[in-house]
């Protein structure tokens, strides 16, 4: 069985944004060479999230203005994280609700999507880079 590993890096400027990195994820594929097998996609930060779902922008603004009305980043003194001197306890529950990682199986040399399905990068708490780990597995 062979594998791959790359970290990808992002430096997203706003504190909260939805980036697709899915052709990222594809070049990395092509790179490792495998044809079967799986693959993880994971944050490697804790206020930062990867997730599958459509590529439509409406979706996008859905996901920002609900998250935000779950977790609101303000007023900053409602979380008792906040209290070590951050500001991002809702970047935290952010990304809980969105998840950490995906796994995706690799048939052919491709990603197996169902239709519409993109991989996106959440990002929760902006302004610094932070990292993915594309981590590839078989044959």
């Amino acid at each position: 069985m062979k594998n791959y590993r790359k970290e990808l890096w992002f430096n997203i400027e706003s504190r909260m944004e939805i980036k697709n990195i899915t052709d990222k994820v594809e070049k990395c594929l092509k790179e490792s060479g495998i044809q079967e097998g799986l693959i993880l996609i994971n944050a490697m930060h804790i206020t930062a999230s990867v997730f599958i779902n459509d590529d439509e922008s409406g979706l996008h603004h859905d996901y920002k203005r609900w998250l935000e009305e779950l977790a609101p980043h303000a007023p900053i003194s409602r979380y008792h994280h906040n209290n070590t001197g951050e500001d991002n306890g809702d970047a935290h529950l952010k990304r809980q609700i969105m998840g950490r990682e995906v796994v995706v199986a690799i048939t052919g040399g491709k990603l197996d999507f169902g239709p519409w399905e993109q991989i996106f990068y959440g990002e929760f708490d902006g302004g610094r880079r932070k990292r993915v780990l594309v981590k590839i597995i078989g044959e």
